[in-house]
């Protein structure tokens, strides 16, 4: 693709919003060297691919030899962004960010050039604001414009709770740019707010304002906004079978939204094999293989797209059940889904029971049915189109 055609990509493939989308357009053609900021808070231990959406934007700018700046927000994760949240987000402690930020750097390094990234904690510089400084930038905004968000608009509405902590969240959002000197931001359309104090903050310091891009969010695999807390999530860290077999329980609609937002191939190329639409499992199994193949290369997709099919089309059991050792006795099978952690509760496990997503021996169970283990069982468990386990 000639440079032309990758920037017209990069300003229009799954952009939102831009702003100044003219003032940018200029910017990414000139010939000055850019510095692309993108945060991510490590709210939890993996990053998903709606969230990569943004990182493989934040790739395509360091293409065209641009500076990309990736935050790991380990201060803005105590603090707490409600930005899509229909409710207040509690605070996290310094140890689940500290925990969950582990491999935040690394994870990003799977699409970013790390070698040639700036990576930042923003604890560096937010640790050090004063009162002073935080009323200095909190006078650049107005308490309605904070209220008239369309999530805080509806939470003070229904009278739910509204922390001030959670205004205080966009301040911190907007200093980062200020202390990388940001020229553009990237972010969801979730973000927007956020990345518009950003423009607003800037001047305070001397700066120009930064430009912003804002990116359609991915649907994960029920259909609702792709979100951790919901565990509806594909990560980047996922095993390639597993990431595979999550992209095929997608739902059909999603086809070319994951095509567009998810994946490196060309959107004309994506057009036309898209034009055949009597098969939506085809091009289901190639967006798979074209997930996996970003993630953990050619040979692993391969291997991926082998065994589903193996595993689906032609009814064979997976050749790497893991096995789980129990002691003999009696289970209810609830307790069974526990122990064996393929239900992380009770009430999970109760709920897969009677969805009809439970096969003890390949035979389908909907009811807690008291189950025998013993010394010599072999006994196979399955939950779900992926989950097994041989019970020893």
């Amino acid at each position: 693709m000639i440079k032309n055609e990758k920037i017209e990509e990069l300003l229009t493939r799954g952009v939102a919003e831009s702003i100044d989308a003219a003032h940018l357009a200029a910017r990414v053609r000139g010939k000055k060297k850019l510095r692309i900021k993108l945060g991510i808070d490590p709210t939890s231990p993996n990053i998903h691919i709606g969230r990569a959406v943004v990182l493989w934007k934040l790739r395509a700018f360091q293409e065209l030899g641009h500076q990309v700046v990736f935050i790991c927000g380990d201060f803005t994760g105590l603090i707490g962004d409600t930005s899509d949240k229909e409710a207040e987000r509690p605070m996290l402690t310094e140890a689940q960010v500290a925990s969950n930020m582990k491999s935040y750097f690394a994870q990003a390094g799977k699409i970013i050039d790390k070698s040639k990234a700036e990576m930042h904690y923003n604890s560096k510089w937010l640790k050090k604001l004063g009162f002073l400084e935080i009323g200095k930038m909190a006078d650049a905004f107005g308490l309605h414009e904070f209220s008239s968000r369309e999530l805080i608009k509806k939470r003070m509405d229904a009278g739910k709770r509204v922390s001030l902590r959670e205004l205080m969240y966009p301040l911190m959002q907007g200093y980062d740019s200020v202390a990388v000197k940001a020229d553009v931001e990237l972010g969801g359309t979730d973000q927007r707010f956020n990345l518009l104090a950003g423009r607003s903050i800037q001047p305070l310091y001397g700066q120009e304002p930064q430009d912003i891009m804002t990116f359609n969010l991915l649907e994960g695999t029920d259909g609702r906004k792709m979100s951790s807390s919901w565990g509806n999530v594909i990560n980047l860290v996922d095993e390639p079978a597993d990431m595979f077999g999550k992209v095929m329980s997608l739902r059909d609609e999603l086809i070319v939204r994951y095509f567009e937002l998810a994946t490196l191939v060309p959107l004309k190329e994506v057009k036309t094999f898209l034009k055949d639409t009597t098969n939506p499992r085809d091009q289901k199994l190639q967006l798979a293989w074209q997930i996996v193949n970003q993630y953990h290369g050619t040979k692993k997709a391969d291997e991926a797209k082998t065994a589903f099919i193996a595993q689906f089309s032609n009814k064979e059991l997976p050749s790497d059940i893991p096995e789980v050792k129990i002691k003999p006795g009696t289970y209810k099978l609830v307790e069974l889904l526990v122990e064996t952690k393929l239900a992380a509760s009770k009430g999970e496990a109760r709920r897969l029971i009677e969805q009809g997503g439970v096969r003890v021996g390949q035979k389908q169970l909907t009811s807690d049915k008291e189950i025998q283990i013993q010394k010599i069982n072999n006994l196979l468990l399955q939950v779900g189109k992926r989950k097994f386990v041989r019970i020893v």
